[in-house]
């Protein structure tokens, strides 16, 4: 090859690259894999009679206590919670999020007969006759997690129900259906996967609580942490990145069974299952999580003291804050979520003379190739520390530290255009020490 081809060949590669890359950064990309467990919603073409429609109101006419939680959940509002749509819409409603957030199929006003594309982004989609605006409403669903091939499921077996039940072993299957989304592609190098928890669980399986009874993971107070969710896994335990599916779509491996979803997230209640009926034990159907300020104090252990090397002429403070209620990371989901610690020196008058903020969040690369970059979340077990030194003593008055919880990036709301009518975060942890005069 000559030298003007040498160049021509040169120029051609060069543009294609810089093209490659404009691309790359104007094109959005998609930061997770189509699974089989949730290319297509729900089968809902046998309903069990006595259900004629699946809305969760024919549930509460027997269940009413169950209802009644649901009602007050993030699961009830996974479709009409305001944030969700301003997001869904900024990314080109995708139709993959509608098979979470309304996962029956009679929920979704098309059917998906299949794909243009292998990646499962572009479905065929043709009306649905059977589409239920009333049960689209109601988002995630009593049916959702209950129903599967005609059949009521539970943990329970034979309860005399009018309706046909089916057994099922292991509950954790269930959540982790649209809980697990993996991002195994050539153009993405995370860590863990876009929604990573149960790879963040199973991460720091191997990691022993520092005290017995801080965890919530225990279903039974002064148990240690989530015991049946540390074990090391048995050999030959299929992988959750290669997991069997079953007929919907749920995985079905074993390895479930120790991730502690239900155990922490819907706890042990001894309650009738219908009104009047045998009290037994059941789950808590509400699901508590980053959106309940409670629920997110309970999983961290904070402390803010002085330093032991404290003195008269040198004064140092330290927050130490630590997972203890959590076997996955903190926060987790949404990469978005993140904790700020702010740490602040004031004044007699109360006026700030020294501030500092750490932010606790896992940063992603999303363009040209999702990279993982740095996550300064909080492992379960492991402490982290925050030092504050005082320069000025003679004019500190007090020190403060505050922790605060964030569900959204500012940055992702002003992208978006979203402005909330309620408060997107808040303060987990706040203390003030009063410095005694020398």
């Amino acid at each position: 090859m000559n030298i003007k081809n040498r160049t021509v060949f040169f120029i051609v590669a060069l543009i294609a690259v810089i093209g490659f890359f404009v691309w790359r950064f104007i094109r959005p990309m998609n930061i997770y894999v189509v699974s089989e467990a949730f290319e297509r919603p729900i089968d809902t073409s046998i309903i069990p009679a006595p259900l004629r429609t699946l809305r969760a109101t024919e549930c509460a006419a027997c269940h009413s206590d169950f209802y009644d939680e649901w009602r007050t959940t993030i699961h009830s509002q996974a479709w009409t919670d305001p944030y969700f749509q301003a997001d869904w819409k900024f990314e080109d409603k995708q139709q993959t999020c509608k098979n979470c957030h309304i996962p029956l199929d009679r929920q979704q006003e098309y059917k998906v007969l299949g794909f243009r594309d292998e990646e499962k982004w572009d479905p065929i989609l043709a009306p649905n006759p059977a589409f239920d605006p009333k049960l689209q409403h109601e988002g995630v669903t009593c049916a959702v997690c209950h129903l599967r091939e005609g059949k009521i499921i539970g943990v329970y077996g034979n309860t005399q129900a009018p309706h046909p039940v089916k057994k099922i072993d292991d509950p954790n299957q269930i959540c982790v259906r649209c809980h697990v989304v993996e991002g195994n592609r050539w153009d993405t190098f995370f860590r863990f996967p876009p929604c990573g928890t149960v790879a963040e669980i199973k991460a720091t399986r191997n990691t022993r609580a520092s005290k017995q009874g801080t965890g919530l993971l225990s279903d039974t107070p002064g148990n240690n942490a989530g015991t049946a969710a540390i074990e090391k896994p048995q050999s030959g335990a299929p992988s959750m990145n290669k997991a069997p599916t079953g007929a919907s779509g749920e995985i079905t491996v074993p390895d479930t069974k120790r991730l502690g979803c239900v155990q922490c997230h819907m706890p042990l209640i001894k309650r009738p299952l219908v009104a009047g009926g045998k009290p037994r034990l059941a789950r808590r159907h509400l699901w508590r999580g980053g959106h309940d300020p409670e629920m997110v104090k309970r999983g961290l252990e904070v402390n803010f003291k002085a330093a032991p090397d404290d003195s008269s002429d040198k004064r140092s403070f330290i927050l130490t804050i630590t997972n203890v209620g959590a076997a996955h990371y903190l926060p987790t989901g949404t990469p978005d979520r993140h904790l700020t610690v702010t740490l602040r020196l004031l004044g007699k008058g109360g006026n700030i003379l020294k501030e500092e903020t750490h932010t606790l969040k896992r940063t992603i690369m999303w363009r040209p190739f999702i990279v993982d970059l740095w996550d300064t979340r909080l492992p379960r077990w492991q402490p982290r520390n925050y030092r504050l030194d005082i320069s000025d003593v003679q004019n500190t008055a007090a020190v403060e530290a505050v922790v605060r919880y964030y569900l959204v990036a500012e940055e992702r709301l002003k992208r978006i255009g979203y402005k909330s009518e309620e408060p997107l975060a808040y303060d987990v942890f706040q203390k003030r020490i009063t410095l005694k005069a020398n």
